[in-house]
Formats: structure tokens, C-alpha cells, sequence
């Protein structure tokens, strides 16, 4: 009976109702859904299960400094190709891919700037350029601004977000471990105070030089800290490695760290230290 049948009706293009993209952001940890719009308002913090999600430097800037106080330094040198290096594509159309991609110049942004009211100058690295990692103009910058801070007698505060040593700069990138490790120890010559945070991963030839030569260490819960990856110790020592190997949580109660800080605290935390150095110069 054809009164029973149903007609079909092609939904027209113009018809279809569509969620517009990146509205949503899902938890890697616990699978929460989550509005992002609320996320930001929670700087990238998971209201369920509390996850650290990786953030930029801009975040971080927003979060750290007071307002309309970070002021950027040194923003225009830029990576050279010394070993003309080439893998799957060459290193120099790799770079300017990602400075293009990310509207970033390099895996680090320098600037002076204040929390709440105090001066400081801080270094902070961005995970999306290169997985963060420490190439020479990296290297120059973080000692550049050492310098700064000597000139102006203000506590530096480096923020780590590092895969480690940039290896299409080879023997280049290696020699930044050296150069911002010197140049740290004329600031502590100077009594000037340095704080480290460690986010989610700092790892490689970034925790074996100034990420971990603070005064202070500050580290995001559950970041990865260590050198080589887990994968690759558990491969080399042929053993099972305890649970939260290498997490902040881990490598506090080994005594590598000092203070493990929710990123809603971090300011607050810095402030809080910045004061005490104040008092005991």
C-alpha cells in the first residue's frame, strides 16, 4: 500500500546543521568531554580529573605575570642550517614550516615582566615549536636573558617544555648545555635568585643543564621529568620501572624537586618565593 511507504528526501547540503570545529576538548586522562571556552577559563586544567593539559607560552604569560606587564626581548634572531642537516625534509624548510604553523620564531619567548609588583625576567619555552627542543638560538636567548637579569638585578625564572637537545643542530645544540649552565653560575655568583618550573615534558639535554639549576624547582603535578624516555630505560636496563617513573610526584620524593604546584597556584607560589628572596637579600 503505498500510503504506508514513506518518500525519500534527500537532505540538501544547505539543510545539514554542523557543530562548528574546536568547540570541544577531550581529557586524554579521563576522557572528559569538555566546552572549550570553560577549559580556558580554567587555563587548560581538566575539571574533572585535574590534567595538566599542555599550553603555550601566552598562556602562561596570562597566568604568571600581572597584567599588561610582560614585555618580550630578543624576539627577532633567528635558527641558521649549520650542518645543512636533511632526514625525511630539510631542517631549514622544517623550521620555517613550523615558525609559519605557529607564529612563533623559536621554541623559547624572552621578556621582562612582574608579579605582583616585583620585577622579574622570565624564559619560557613553547612545546609547539620542535617539541621545545634546545637548539642554539634556544641557548642564546636563555643566556641573554641571564644577562638581563644580572643588568637588572631581577630573580629569573625559566619554564621548561622540552623534548631535549635540537638534533638537526647536532654538536651546536649540544654546546648550549654548557653556555646557559656558565652563565647561570654568574648568576648565582651574584646572589640573584633563579626559579625553575617544569611542565609536561622537560626531558634530554634541557634537564641536564639549566632546567635543573634552580634555586627553587617548581614542577606542574604528573609532568614527565627526567633525560632519557622511559621506553628507552626500561629497554636498556631490561626491567619493569615503578609506577609514576620519571612524574613530578616521583621525582620530588627522590629530592629533585622542591614544590610540586597546581597551575591555579602557580603564581601565588612564585609570589610567595619572590617575597622570601626579597627578605633574605
Amino acid at each position: 500500500m503505498d500510503w504506508f511507504k514513506r518518500k525519500k528526501e534527500s537532505l540538501k547540503a544547505a539543510d545539514k546543521k554542523e557543530l562548528p570545529d574546536g568547540l570541544w576538548e577531550k581529557c586524554e586522562n579521563c576522557g572528559e568531554i569538555i566546552y572549550k571556552k570553560e577549559l580556558e577559563k580554567k587555563y587548560y586544567v581538566c575539571p574533572k580529573c585535574d590534567h595538566h593539559f599542555r599550553i603555550g607560552y601566552e598562556v602562561y604569560v596570562s597566568l604568571l605575570f600581572d597584567k599588561d606587564t610582560f614585555t618580550e626581548f630578543n624576539a627577532n634572531i633567528l635558527s641558521a642550517d649549520p650542518l645543512n642537516f636533511k632526514d625525511v625534509k630539510k631542517y631549514s624548510d622544517k623550521y620555517k614550516a613550523t615558525v609559519k604553523k605557529t607564529g612563533l620564531k623559536e621554541a623559547v619567548v624572552t621578556g621582562s615582566a612582574k608579579i605582583d609588583g616585583r620585577e622579574v625576567v622570565a624564559a619560557l619555552m613553547d612545546f609547539r615549536f620542535l617539541g621545545g627542543s634546545m637548539g642554539s638560538v634556544v641557548g642564546e636567548k636563555i643566556s641573554r636573558a641571564v644577562d638581563k637579569a644580572l643588568e637588572l638585578k631581577a630573580p629569573l625564572i625559566i619554564l621548561s617544555s622540552s623534548g631535549g637537545a635540537r638534533m638537526h643542530e647536532g654538536i651546536f645544540s649540544l654546546m648550549q648545555m654548557a653556555k646557559t649552565s656558565a652563565k647561570l653560575a654568574r648568576l648565582d655568583k651574584a646572589g640573584i635568585p633563579y626559579i625553575s618550573i617544569l611542565t609536561n615534558p622537560t626531558t634530554g639535554g634541557t634537564t641536564a643543564s639549566y632546567a635543573m639549576l634552580g634555586d627553587i624547582h617548581i614542577a606542574e603535578p604528573k609532568a614527565l621529568i627526567g633525560f632519557a624516555g622511559p621506553r628507552v630505560i626500561k629497554q636498556t636496563i631490561g626491567q619493569d620501572l615503578p609506577k609514576g617513573f620519571q612524574r613530578s610526584e616521583f621525582v620530588q620524593e627522590h629530592g629533585f624537586i622542591d614544590i610540586i604546584a597546581h597551575r591555579h597556584e602557580l603564581k601565588t607560589k612564585i609570589s610567595k618565593l619572590l617575597e622570601f628572596f626579597a627578605h633574605k637579600n
